[in-house]
């Protein structure tokens, strides 16, 4: 087992210390009823689910507590694994890879979802749980956003419940009419039950210039105009990623010297800026984890610039600053043993620093501790996939979609 991280350590202490500093000769069972279960599922809801997991080692009356599954809405859940699409014969295929080898928790193609109305589904974006869908009546391929509404709605749904709703339609963009490529979805049980969908507009040259907002709060679109001052061109297929009140994405700053930068906006629409981020020649990728934004990037082979040699995993450590930080590196050659493929980062862990990643043209997602430099494990996807977007799945519990339209 991965030696406890602090805050684990000081959990337990405390708990030690409040058992002990009430207990005198005699007195254990009145020390035990001062914790009861309810007390406990408090302490335990306030952690990560890798934490929580391990405390299952505690006691049996522990990990009784959390198996219970009457106490599943309340904890956190681990990451259960990545929804992936192929797109054969004008259709999506939906597919899950679980990074616990288990079978998929849910049915992918979520066939509650279009019975009779929908013809085809794309996966969006997931975020906590719930995921966003791109709900069409007729065919339409992966980059074709040039749909209106009377050809695809939005569907956010929680398949671990089986609840889901349809948003309403999209006010249309103000002209000049330019792109909708990119939409994103922003939600955190611990806050609200509530959740965003943005959908950024751009320009002809391909700038943002604005945002659409629909709140379920409200149950309505808004609209917000990009009030920065510096043009930014989000990269086609960039990652929503949802954290501390901010949705951030990858672009790029065409009017300097293409300097890669994260877009940073909050649920308003309000507040918008950059953050500048490490170059990265080839592939990056952005995600949500231990609480923090973080940012992989590819190191290149000092004799091949086209050759991966290793990983660099940055951090956000605090919303507010516009700096990354370095937190680990990898070596490709020596977790992998193969230097003849390239790889490329698709997710970062949420509870630990753990990457995964595709072999370029290869049909296989690897799992690498970064800490600890070990391979956790490997797993067979399926051929000719979409792999441009993974999307991490962890099953959230708890009835979050109180104005659904679905079962």
């Amino acid at each position: 087992m991965e030696a406890e991280t602090e805050k684990e350590r000081s959990l337990q202490k405390k708990i030690k210390s409040g058992l002990c500093s009430c207990t005198r000769p005699g007195e254990t069972a009145e020390a035990d009823a001062l914790f009861t279960d309810d007390l406990i599922l408090e302490i335990l809801i306030r952690l990560p689910a890798r934490s929580l997991h391990r405390f299952k080692c505690v006691s049996v009356a522990w990990r009784d507590l959390i198996a219970d599954p009457a106490n599943r809405n309340k904890l956190p859940q681990a990451l259960a694994g990545f929804l992936y699409m192929s797109f054969r014969s004008v259709h999506h295929h939906h597919h899950f890879a679980s990074v616990s080898g288990g079978a998929a928790p849910f049915d992918p193609s979520l066939p509650y979802l279009q019975p009779n109305k929908y013809r085809d589904m794309e996966q969006v974006d997931a975020c906590n749980g719930l995921l966003l869908y791109r709900a069409c009546t007729k065919n339409l391929a992966p980059w074709d956003w040039s749909w209106t509404e009377d050809d695809c709605r939005f569907v956010v749904c929680n398949p671990a419940t089986g609840s889901w709703v349809e948003l309403p339609p999209q006010p249309q963009p103000q002209e000049p009419k330019g792109r909708n490529r990119i939409a994103g979805l922003a939600f955190d049980p611990a806050v609200s039950s509530h959740f965003h969908v943005l959908r950024f507009e751009e320009a002809c040259s391909s700038s943002v210039t604005g945002v659409s907002i629909y709140s379920s709060r409200t149950g309505a679109w808004s609209h917000r105009d990009c009030v920065m001052a510096e043009e930014v061109t989000l990269f086609s297929r960039t990652r929503c990623v949802f954290v501390d009140g901010v949705l951030y994405l990858m672009g790029f700053l065409p009017r300097t010297n293409n300097d890669h930068v994260l877009l940073a906006v909050d649920m308003a629409g309000k507040v918008w800026k950059t953050i500048s981020v490490p170059y990265a020649r080839g592939f990056a990728m952005i995600g949500s984890s231990q609480g923090c934004l973080h940012y992989a990037i590819a190191s290149f082979d000092d004799n091949n610039d086209i050759l991966v040699s290793g990983i660099e995993l940055w951090c956000l450590k605090d919303c507010d600053s516009k700096e990354l930080v370095l937190k680990r590196t990898a070596s490709i050659d020596k977790f992998t043993g193969m230097t003849t493929k390239n790889y490329r980062v698709i997710g970062i862990h949420p509870d630990c620093d753990t990457i995964f990643l595709v072999p370029c043209g290869g049909h296989t997602l690897v799992v690498h501790d970064m800490q600890h430099q070990k391979v956790g494990c490997i797993l067979d996807l399926e051929k000719n996939s979409s792999t441009q977007r993974f999307l991490p799945y962890v099953p959230l519990f708890s009835e979050s979609l109180a104005d659904a339209n679905g079962r």
